[in-house]
This record gives C-alpha cells, structure tokens and sequence, in this order.
C-alpha cells in the first residue's frame, strides 16, 4: 500500500469537518508534506468522485458525499487502484522440478490463501468509514487539539 492512502484519509477525515473548502496548499502545510505530492493524492480521489475541487478565493477541496458514505476501501482503491495486493506468478511452473502448466488445473494453494486474506482485508475495510475514523479521532485527541486545528483550517 502506497504512503498516498496515508495522507489520502487524513484528508479526508479533515475535510469531512472542515465546514468549507480547503486548499490543497492548506492541507499540505497542515499535514507537513509536499503540495505537489499531495496534490496527486487529492487528483486521485476526484477522480474517484470521493472529493471534488472549486476555484477562486474560497476555493478548495470538499467532500462529495457524506463522511458516512465514503469507505477506506474507498480510500484506497482510489489512491491505489482496486487489484489484489498479492499477484500469483505461477512460481510452481518454474525452475528444475516445475509442475507442467495442463497439471496444474486447481489455484495454487497459496494463490487461494492469498485471495481469501486480500478479500477478508477489503470487506473489513469496506465496513469502516470516514465518519468511524473522525469518531475514533474525536474520541481520542484532546478537544482543544481538534479546536486549535478547526481554528486554523479557517485562518
């Protein structure tokens, strides 16, 4: 998984409270990472349809849906995309003692274990919300981090 995710749902955890547009610039200085670098992250979740971009002085990035609606498997396979983290290269096939390609008529065992880890991974992912991880934040950062954070989102 790419460090974008990382910085992925940071911003969307900030923009599901941010109550206006914010900046690409601003949410690059906040989370003290590259505005180019984050720029991309936030161009691939548009193009997801998870956020989406206005112009002008009051201009920036919101979320296009609710925090409720919007998943970290969402998150992910936008920043990421949506293929298995596990690719079975046939590794059985090769090498001095290789198992004939017409022999091997069943998925390899450790292609389905793989497949099934990668499948219980995104259906627990699938269950977690922006709105989960801004509840978990709220409950676990000080309230007057989160106001101090508020305030400067809107300086």
């Amino acid at each position: 998984m790419s460090g974008g995710v990382e910085w992925g749902l940071h911003c969307c955890v900030v923009l599901s409270g941010a109550g206006a547009p914010v900046p690409a610039a601003k949410l690059a200085e906040l989370h003290d990472v590259s505005q180019s670098y984050l720029a991309k992250q936030l161009q691939l979740l548009s193009r997801a349809g998870l956020v989406r971009s206005s112009l002008g002085q009051a201009g920036g990035y919101v979320l296009t849906r609710s925090a409720s609606e919007i998943t970290v498997l969402d998150v992910i396979e936008a920043i990421d995309g949506a293929q298995p983290a596990f690719r079975c290269t046939e590794v059985r096939q090769r090498g001095p003692l290789a198992t004939p390609a017409e022999r091997c008529d069943t998925p390899c065992p450790i292609a389905r274990v793989m497949a099934a880890a990668d499948r219980a991974w995104r259906e627990s992912l699938r269950g977690i919300t922006i709105a989960d991880l801004v509840a978990d934040v709220s409950r676990t950062t000080p309230a007057e981090q989160l106001d101090r954070a508020r305030a400067w989102l809107r300086a």
